[in-house]
């Protein structure tokens, strides 16, 4: 019969295989609890998407170096992969890489995108068009809050610059913390959302 000593012990080492098991999901910094993300949802400013008249990806300077050779990208991709080895210019090598939205593991960073959650486009109809270029290379770059997350590239692709009312994660357990994340992204940066866009938001933390 175990003491409650050793009946604790082997119980630590079974959640710690048990953990090191499980997929390493990327975590971008900054994502609020559902009870945060929905007061900050609240105190959007709800209005039709604006024009796309103007728009351009190269108004969102993008990648930017970060620290010596290494760009946003690349230090997205060590950020959220395991094991990620790098060459002298900074570019991923080695590694794997979990993504949340899909569920699925690359060993290859060319399998894998760096998808801006709020989409550029998605800004620019909600409140970008009218900002200053840095302003727009910031968010583009944003480091310290969830707009930025290694995922599969197909699935990036699908996604485009679509907002939540027309794509949602394929992973549907991700839903929560997707919508807390683009939340998140929106308020901090004032951009608007659409009524069709903040309904599908609501439903999505209601899997939280």
């Amino acid at each position: 019969m175990l003491t409650k000593t050793r009946a604790g012990a082997v119980l630590a080492a079974l959640i710690a295989v048990f953990a090191l098991a499980m997929p390493a999901g990327a975590t971008p910094p900054g994502i609020p609890s559902e009870a945060t993300a929905r007061s900050e949802l609240a105190g959007l400013t709800v209005r039709a998407d604006g024009s796309m008249t103007g728009y351009s990806r190269d108004k969102f300077p993008h990648w930017v170096i970060i620290s010596g050779t290494c760009d946003t990208r690349e230090t997205v991709l060590k950020r959220d992969g395991s094991g990620v080895g790098t060459n002298s210019s900074c570019q991923a090598t080695s590694g794997s890489w979990y993504s949340p939205y899909d569920g699925a593991t690359w060993s290859a960073a060319s399998d894998v995108d760096i998808d801006h959650v709020v989409p550029l486009a998605a800004a620019w109809r909600s409140g970008a068009s009218g900002w200053t270029t840095t302003k727009r290379q910031q968010f583009a770059n944003d480091l310290s809050h969830p707009q930025l997350i290694a995922v599969t590239d197909n699935v990036n692709q699908s996604k485009g610059d679509k907002s939540p009312e027309a794509w949602k994660p394929p992973a549907t357990g991700y839903w929560c913390t997707y919508a807390k994340m683009w939340t998140r992204v929106k308020y901090t940066y004032s951009l608007s959302v659409n009524s069709s866009e903040k309904s599908a938001l609501l439903s999505m933390l209601d899997r939280c």
